[in-house]
Parts: structure tokens; C-alpha cells; sequence
């Protein structure tokens, strides 16, 4: 009985996350389970699978794509978030569920700093504040000039949480009446028709009716200028320090996950990111792919999450 008590103990130390003599060295060994908190089909769908896709070579094992839509990515969060951190379920995590739910839900469906493992950022969506291109405004200043002048008589659209603070934190104390669309589509039905005069946009949208002359693109909310749209200026560009909120995707873990692992994850991630076949890929999808280490990937999260919270409270948004 003592030889089958060191056996198992042995045996145990060897496969076992956490202890002593586990290593990094075996993972993976098996699929991996990437969950994605938005219908098939959808921009946040297309480019995990984009990236499980190159994933699954960095790693040499598949990674499936788990749909789990609903509740503004809360369903996917939870899921993840109760996991065995085992390294084999991973979260593609947005703002929207990641710092959106817990900010602007009168009852937080988690604290996302003690419910997930940071891994790595996938990147940023490249969104863009466009006008129709009857609107004088060619300039970010000219417009906010244009909205200090007549409180009240320009409207924005938005189709989500975060282009709905990057313009309140653009605006300031201007007044603008603010239309929610369910889809950016919608709004920019709206806006090339006249009956909505700003609003941000994808990297997805923009472009092509920017090429055609029929909007204005006058800032990126990106940290760099987009290559979808190279002459269009970043907020730093223009001294638009306020303008911090920007829509964003990265990589998260159950909470508990051996650092080892979440450090190899996300090596292998920013290896995927860079890619020719994945990067190529991404830019077509309108978004700008690069990783992080999990302590710089933490970091931007906490200072999205603040930032957001800060626009939150300043502005009493509440939670329909």
C-alpha cells in the first residue's frame, strides 16, 4: 500500500497543474475550447475563428470555436469563468462583456479582475467617427465647433456600448441627441441618408463609403493611424486626451490559471497574431490583430475598465 501511495502521488505531481514538478513543457495535449460570446456569422465570430484557425497551428492542436451568444457576451464570460483552469477553455473576451456588463449593470455579473486569467490582447476594431459628406464639418474641431453653436440640433448614432462613450467623452458637455440602432448597418443607412449627422463606425463599414466621397472620416479611435484608412488622424494626433475608450478583444482564462500556461498562451497567440495568412486576414475583417503579455495585457485592461467606469459615472449612463 505504500509503494501504490508514492505511485499515485508521483503520478499525480507529474499531471497535475499546480504542483511541484507539473510543467508547461506538455501543454497541450489535447483540443483546446475557445468560447466566443456572439452569434456565428458576426465580426467578433469571424476573426476568432480567423485566429483559432492560426492558434491551432502555433499549437499544433485544434482549437474549437464554442458559440455561446447572449446577454452581451455574459453568458460566454460566466461559462469560461467556471471552467477548469486547465489551460483548455479560453474566453475571446470584449469590452462589451468584459467591461461594459460590470460597469454599467446596476448588479455586476462578476468582478472581471477576480473571474478570469488575463492572457493576452487579440486587438483592436478599427473604429472610425464619420460624418455625411453634406455636413460642412471636415475636421473634428470644426464639428465640435459646429455642436457648440446649436445645442440640441445634431444627433449622433451608435450601436454599442463603447462607440456610445467614445462619443460622449468626444463631446464633452455639448449637447447631442443620441439614436441606438442594433446595428451599425442601420445607423449608417441613416447617416449617408442625412437623418443622423456623426457617429463611429468599423474598420468594416467606413472604408468603402469614404472612398465613394459619401462620408467624412475625421478620427480613428485606434492608438495608431489604420492602414483601412492612412490619412485619417488618431485623437492623440489632435490632443484629444479625453478620447481613451476604443473597442477592443483579448484572451482570457477561468481564474487560477498556472501562470506558466497563460504565459505560453499568450507567446503562441502573439505569435499567431503575426502571422501573414491570420494578419492579412484580420485587416480585411477591419481589425488591427497584436498581442500582449499577460501583465501588459492587464494592465490595458484595467485602464479600458477605468476609463470606461469614469465616462459611466460622469455622465450617469444607466443600463436599458
Amino acid at each position: 500500500m505504500r509503494r501504490r501511495d508514492l505511485n499515485l502521488a508521483a503520478f499525480a505531481a507529474t499531471v497535475l497543474p499546480g504542483t511541484a514538478a507539473w510543467s508547461a513543457d506538455a501543454y497541450p495535449n489535447k483540443p483546446l475550447r475557445l468560447i466566443v460570446g456572439f452569434a456565428p456569422g458576426g465580426g467578433a465570430d469571424s476573426l476568432t475563428r480567423i485566429i483559432a484557425e492560426g492558434l491551432s497551428k502555433q499549437l499544433g492542436q485544434q482549437v474549437i470555436v464554442e458559440n455561446r451568444p447572449g446577454a452581451d457576451g455574459v453568458l460566454a464570460a460566466q461559462a469560461t469563468s467556471s471552467a477548469r483552469p486547465d489551460g483548455y477553455t479560453l474566453l475571446m473576451g470584449t469590452n462589451t462583456a468584459m467591461v461594459a456588463a460590470p460597469t454599467l449593470r446596476p448588479t455586476s455579473p462578476y468582478d472581471p479582475f477576480k473571474a478570469f486569467t488575463p492572457i493576452s490582447s487579440a486587438g483592436q476594431f478599427s473604429m472610425f467617427l464619420v460624418v455625411p459628406s453634406s455636413l460642412p464639418a471636415k475636421s473634428v474641431n470644426e464639428l465640435l465647433a459646429m455642436v457648440a453653436a446649436k445645442p440640441g440640433a445634431y444627433n449622433s448614432a451608435s450601436s454599442n456600448s463603447a462607440s456610445e462613450l467614445a462619443m460622449l467623452q468626444l463631446l464633452g458637455d455639448r449637447k447631442v441627441v443620441n439614436a441606438r440602432y442594433k446595428g451599425d448597418m442601420q445607423a449608417m443607412t441613416d447617416l449617408l441618408g442625412g437623418q443622423i449627422h456623426m457617429m463611429f463606425t468599423t474598420g468594416t463599414l467606413a472604408p468603402g463609403f469614404v472612398k465613394e466621397g459619401r462620408i467624412r472620416a475625421l478620427v480613428t479611435l485606434l492608438p495608431q493611424r489604420s492602414g483601412l484608412l492612412p490619412d485619417v488622424p488618431t485623437g492623440g494626433e489632435l490632443g484629444l486626451g479625453k478620447l481613451t475608450i476604443t473597442p477592443w478583444a483579448g484572451f482570457f482564462g477561468p481564474p487560477g490559471l498556472p501562470k506558466e500556461i497563460a504565459e505560453k498562451l499568450s507567446q503562441e497567440l502573439q505569435n499567431t497574431l503575426k502571422r501573414p495568412d491570420v494578419h492579412a486576414q484580420l485587416v480585411q475583417q477591419g481589425f488591427e490583430g497584436y498581442g500582449m503579455s499577460p501583465a501588459k495585457f492587464t494592465e490595458f485592461f484595467r485602464t479600458q475598465y477605468d476609463a470606461f467606469g469614469a465616462t459611466v459615472r460622469e455622465h450617469n449612463v444607466k443600463f436599458e
